[in-house]
């Protein structure tokens, strides 16, 4: 499958260009044959017979930008002077940094803010841990932790390559949220020195967000933090995806004016999202549930590649206890969700569901099935990317889930709190503004986190979390 051009892949040529008329437009011809698609064009200098230009161009992978300056370069009277990769660019230096709330200007802000006034904070602290709420960053602050076992659809690169997924993840928060979020990544897969690391930490944050750790030790990470910490532990890959695909479900359910109870779904993938999806949506009341990994469906009984929370799921799921292959599940199903790698579904396997069948093929940067394909031959597509109408994404949940934990002071996380913040997110989006290609709102749209956090620390308060 070939993309269109995108800015994840965007350069730009800094070119010397001799001043006539028409070399411009020859310039633009050549990157237009060659598949790129011309962004902004910028005066560098301009001297007499010659005039230098910054060109940017989106395209399609490295091998294609490759391309687009080899034909630059060979077109009569231009010379490359640079090649620049904005995507590098963007992140020189790092993403994020630390502001200062308050200005040290001289001795008296110093004795406030540091020695020796800060020693009256900090024994009032003392005198009662809940005051670090007040008085530190601790009341608006997450921690981003990964230990690099399972990047997006990178796998295992360890802590220093998954660190600028997790600034990224910090700058969303800020942005979208007002949430101080500090990247954390971890140079152990160990799971007991995981989670202590994690628990003498944890005094400074408000909430942990685990990013990227793979299954199964991710589920044993996640479960014994949430039993020995008092704030609240989500494993993003896992809940957050689940809620926005619930999310996108319940709108389904409202477009089609049907049940979603009724639904039967097919999950490809029994990884970290695989599991917790199939898990929210079966405590959601959804009866007929198949989980697929490589062996094909999971059912009660199986032997060959089966865990311990293989092994729980498949008490719950698979009813009709089928068997064989993804295609032999796929009979008769209403939602295939995909939650795995690139092309585990031919596009000729999607006949066999029903007749308003629903494709969630979430993997990146690669779907379970070319998009292209799958258009022609279903009612309702999603993809967990910006290309395609209904991006299935975290950032639609985690801002909002922690803002209103946050707010609240929340001890913990429940079903309750994810079923509300899927809710908040699905009815962002009017009845009469549903759509085939408008299940699920935009990612910019400002309303979601509001009415995410809204909700969330509503059901806290409800359901006994919120300390305060």
């Amino acid at each position: 499958m070939q993309h269109q051009p995108s800015p994840s892949y965007s350069i730009t040529l800094r070119a010397e260009i001799e001043n006539k008329i028409g070399m411009f437009a020859g310039i633009a011809t050549v990157i237009g044959k060659v598949g790129g698609d011309l962004g902004s064009v910028d005066i560098v200098q301009a001297e007499k017979g010659k005039i230098i230009r910054d060109i940017t161009v989106n395209a399609r992978d490295e091998k294609h930008e490759k391309e687009i300056v080899k034909a630059v370069r060979s077109i009569k009277g231009v010379r490359v002077l640079r090649v620049m990769d904005k995507t590098f660019t963007a992140h020189l230096g790092g993403k994020i940094e630390i502001h200062n709330k308050i200005t040290v200007r001289d001795r008296n802000d110093l004795s406030k803010v540091y020695t020796p006034g800060v020693a009256r904070v900090c024994m009032d602290i003392h005198a009662d841990k809940e005051h670090a709420y007040k008085y530190t960053i601790k009341g608006n602050s997450v921690a981003v932790i990964t230990d690099g076992t399972a990047v997006l659809g990178l796998g295992n690169i360890g802590p220093y390559a998954a660190m600028p997924v997790m600034e990224g993840k910090a700058m969303i928060f800020k942005e979208f949220a007002d949430i101080n979020a500090f990247p954390i990544a971890l140079a152990t897969t160990d799971t007991e020195e995981i989670i202590q690391t994690i628990k003498n930490i944890a005094p400074a944050f408000g909430g942990i967000n685990l990013e990227d750790f793979a299954a199964p030790h991710c589920f044993e990470v996640e479960s014994r933090l949430r039993q020995e910490l008092d704030i609240p532990v989500i494993h993003d890959d896992q809940h957050g995806t689940a809620v926005v695909v619930l999310a996108a479900l319940i709108n389904v359910s409202r477009l089609l004016r049907k049940d979603i109870r009724n639904f039967k779904i097919v999950i490809a993938g029994a990884g970290a999202a695989g599991l917790a999806n199939a898990w929210m949506l079966t405590v959601y009341g959804i009866k007929d549930i198949i989980v697929c990994d490589r062996s094909g469906p999971i059912y009660r009984g199986r032997r060959h590649g089966m865990n311990v929370y293989k092994k729980a799921l498949a008490s719950k799921t698979n009813p009709r206890m089928i068997k064989g292959s993804i295609a032999d599940a796929l009979e008769g199903a209403d939602v295939f969700i995909g939650l795995s790698g690139p092309n585990v579904v031919a596009a000729e396997d999607l006949k066999k569901m029903s007749k308003n069948r629903m494709v969630f093929a979430l993997a990146n940067p690669e779907p379970e099935v070319s998009p292209e394909e799958a258009l022609p031959l279903v009612r309702i597509l999603a993809t967990g990317r910006s290309d395609y109408p209904n991006q299935i994404n975290n950032m639609l949940g985690f801002p909002g889930i922690f803002r209103g934990l946050l707010d609240v002071r929340a001890t913990g996380v429940n079903e309750a709190v994810k079923f509300a913040a899927a809710k908040a997110i699905a009815h962002t989006i009017k009845d009469d503004e549903l759509h085939e290609d408008y299940i699920i709102p935009s990612i910019f749209d400002r309303r979601v986190v509001s009415a995410v956090a809204h909700a969330v620390a509503e059901v806290a308060k409800k359901t006994g979390l919120a300390g305060h």
